[in-house]
């Protein structure tokens, strides 16, 4: 399914700050499949949504909702991995690549990196993944890549293993960033903008 020319198999909500951007809450609104990691569950029913899944060790959710859900809980007591993790494999298990995940950043700012990082783990994996902030979207990048863009539009690239980063349609220049701050608050010069690089990186594109 698409949503706003993006294509979405299901939503991971994670307890972080709950999307409240147009852009994610139409995401989350219109999503086919949401699966919360339990820690989230009890704003989400709250809101008035219901779950298609939620998925963890059990430690964050009520014992209301622990009952009232317990035929979709799916309870891992991993502790080698986060619930954000368990939901995304939760997902591929069942087929489903193309993952939107949102709740993953605020409250919490050593979660908030740890989920970021994450996305290049998923990427590896063979999920289509992209995380939604109120703020922009991150997406896991391996090699050269192209992206729509809007003029003067707000961009970062956070390298992890690239070689050879170059950019076209870029306000300043590309390196091999070592540090994750090097590559933020760049900016887009046209409609679209490619990165050219070996091996892999994050984007941050503002809304």
């Amino acid at each position: 399914m698409k949503i706003n020319d993006i294509e979405v198999d299901a939503v991971v909500l994670g307890n972080g700050d709950f999307p409240i951007h147009p852009q994610a809450e139409t995401m989350l609104i219109m999503s086919p499949y949401v699966v919360c990691c339990d820690g989230s569950v009890d704003e989400y029913v709250d809101r008035g949504y219901i779950p298609d899944a939620i998925v963890g060790d059990g430690d964050s959710i009520s014992e209301k909702n622990r009952k009232r859900f317990r035929t979709i809980f799916h309870r891992s007591n991993d502790q080698e991995t986060n619930d954000q993790t368990k939901a995304v494999n939760f997902l591929l298990e069942k087929g489903m690549k193309s993952i939107i995940i949102m709740g993953a950043t605020g409250k919490r700012e050593d979660h908030t990196l740890g989920n970021i990082s994450l996305l290049v783990d998923y990427m590896r994996a063979g999920a289509d993944v992209t995380m939604m902030t109120d703020y922009g979207i991150f997406m896991p990048c391996n090699g050269t890549r192209t992206f729509a863009s809007t003029p003067k539009q707000q961009i970062s690239i956070i390298n992890f293993t690239a070689t050879g980063l170059q950019g076209e349609g870029l306000l300043y220049p590309l390196r091999d960033f070592t540090n994750w701050w090097q590559g933020t608050l760049n900016q887009t010069t046209g409609k679209r903008f490619t990165i050219h690089a070996e091996g892999e990186y994050l984007v941050f594109l503002n809304y």
